[in-house]
């Protein structure tokens, strides 16, 4: 792919690059911290945890998932459970928290990495396509916003968290069009959402029928539609 970027980016790029995102998640932007043994043991349960609660939400479905499957799964009791979790609803919050911090640290790494604009315009249009084959994210994702519309109470938690999240995401879509001199053909919050919404789809679609659509076919559509919205040409 060939991405036509006049050399005058180059500066913008580098004075847009330090507020284009929050600076608040990523690991590498932090000092080395000192845990003490308890508390490493807590946070790797923690984690192991969250993965499991991550494949049985995604395989089973989160209305048909129990607690004592998660905490078997991890490797666990379902006491070890309740000393970090209040609820499985609990548990679904923190998984969505999990992934709207990966997520953040994942797009301030490609900015910390990747100082030319058009090696970060390629590295963002790789990560997008990369995002798309995680299975597990995509039908969690749809979970997400499944529970979110049959449980009304929960419903504004879950919003909240989402919009966070889109948030985030149309900031850095703002960052790029801004550093491609792009003037996009809708709203920030449109891309971010619509870019989201294709990529779980296929990969959805991908995961009840493979014989329908290849991943090789799903990684040149979101590169063709990623492409279009920025306004650059697809290479083949």
């Amino acid at each position: 792919m060939h991405v036509c970027i006049s050399s005058r980016l180059h500066e913008g790029a580098r004075l847009i690059r330090a507020r284009a995102l929050p600076r608040e998640t990523p690991s590498f932007a932090r000092p080395p911290r000192k845990v003490s043994t308890q508390k490493a043991r807590t946070e790797a349960t923690r984690r192991r945890l969250l993965a499991a609660a991550a494949e049985i939400f995604a395989r089973h479905g989160f209305e048909a998932s129990r607690l004592e499957d998660i905490a078997s799964h991890a490797g666990y009791t379902r006491g070890a459970f309740y000393a970090n979790f209040q609820s499985k609803e609990d548990i679904f919050f923190a998984l969505l928290e999990q992934w709207i911090t990966d997520r953040t640290a994942e797009l301030n790494a490609l900015l910390e990495h990747h100082h030319d604009p058009e090696d970060l315009f390629r590295a963002l249009r790789h990560h997008y396509a990369e995002i798309a084959r995680d299975r597990n994210m995509a039908l969690l994702a749809t979970e997400f916003k499944l529970f979110a519309i049959r449980h009304p109470r929960a419903h504004q938690n879950l919003l909240a968290r989402h919009r966070r999240l889109r948030s985030m995401r149309a900031k850095f879509v703002r960052y790029v069009a801004k550093l491609l001199g792009r003037t996009l053909p809708i709203s920030c919050v449109g891309v971010a959402t619509g870019l989201g919404a294709l990529a779980n789809s296929l990969v959805i679609d991908h995961t009840l029928d493979p014989e329908a659509i290849s991943d090789r076919e799903i990684e040149y559509l979101l590169g063709t539609h990623f492409d279009t919205i920025f306004g650059t040409k697809t290479a083949r």
